[in-house]
């Protein structure tokens, strides 16, 4: 009898062999799904292809049915999903880091300052909203390049959506979403696009996802939270930004995770999602949900490796019961 198991598990994953599942989308998360989609393949011989084309794009091909899923930092509201007839979850938590290049460590931003910045009415990196916040330290009075995305991004929907929080300027005058009219910065494409900016740019500031700006050696600030205090994007501010999170499965786990109160609450956090087409045949959304059941099981040390934080398993389960209620699991 166990013999017949054996060779049941053994054909199953030589009929999985040679598989491949394609998604699009955000950049947030590609460090890690590269790593997940490596080990997987290892393991069962189903390959990912997985293009990291930013938020935008990714709700836009599989809107279009083009993918077999798409990925967005941007979740859908249940009115928009519904609309257009779609499953999501999330997958990781991570968050926004501001980078800059300057000679030096351990800058501290407050709202103030970030504001100002990014509305391009803060110039100088000697400006005294910056250097209130960092006494002793000498500033320079270079001039301040602004660096932002220039395509429909799911990062810069969660910076914009905490600057709207956080700044009631920026809110009447810009707003929030994956793309904006920025009112100043060089425009660069993806996480990987700002982050080599960044590099080159003497006296340049930008957001990128964390693990970009790890992967890249660059320089992060302390960022003033809704609490007051200068904090650091780490693992454990990340995950102090998800505690208070409702993960709703009749809102398709809709939940922003920025400007949330707590004393160590990193205040540009977010989620990042998977978008699924629930007018597919069954086991093509089974191929994908079988992927991340396993990112799932086996995937969490290497998201706390690149800086991402592993949902809870009391979230991992609910979202299992989703799938299972859409017969996908």
């Amino acid at each position: 009898m166990r013999k017949a198991v054996g060779m049941v598990a053994l054909l199953s994953a030589s009929a999985l062999a040679g598989e491949v599942i394609n998604g699009a989308g955000a950049t947030f998360p590609y460090p890690l799904y590269s790593k997940w989609a490596y080990f997987y393949s290892k393991e069962t011989g189903v390959r990912l292809n997985y293009q990291s084309i930013g938020s935008g794009g990714g709700v836009r091909q599989i809107r279009n049915r083009t993918v077999d899923f798409g990925a967005s930092d941007a979740p859908l509201k249940p009115s928009e999903a519904k609309k257009y007839n779609l499953g999501q979850f999330p997958t990781v938590v991570g968050g926004v880091a501001i980078s800059y290049n300057l000679p030096i460590k351990d800058l501290r931003l407050s709202t103030e300052a970030i504001c100002g910045i990014f509305l391009g009415k803060i110039k100088k990196w000697n400006h005294p909203a910056i250097s209130k916040a960092n006494p002793g330290v000498k500033l320079p009075s270079r001039r301040i390049t602004v660096i932002r995305r220039s395509d429909g991004s799911g990062t810069t929907w969660i910076f914009t959506n905490y600057l709207s929080k956080a700044c009631p300027e920026w809110k009447k005058k810009v707003g929030f979403g994956k793309a904006v009219n920025w009112p100043t910065g060089i425009g660069a494409k993806g996480n990987e696009g700002v982050a080599n900016y960044l590099k080159r740019v003497r006296g340049g500031i930008g957001y990128v996802e964390f693990a970009y700006a790890i992967e890249n050696r660059l320089k992060v600030a302390y960022v003033q939270n809704r609490d007051g205090n200068f904090v650091k994007p780490s693992i454990k501010t990340f995950q102090s930004a998800a505690e208070g999170a409702n993960w709703d499965p009749r809102k398709d786990f809709y939940e922003v995770l920025s400007w949330k109160k707590g004393k160590d609450a990193y205040p540009i956090a977010g989620a990042t999602f998977i978008l699924i087409a629930k007018d597919y045949p069954r086991e093509r959304n089974r191929k994908v949900i079988r992927f991340f059941d396993w990112a799932f099981k086996k995937g969490d040390k290497t998201a706390e490796d690149l800086h991402y934080v592993p949902l809870p398993k009391s979230v991992k389960d609910k979202i299992r019961a989703y799938w299972k209620a859409n017969g996908w699991y």
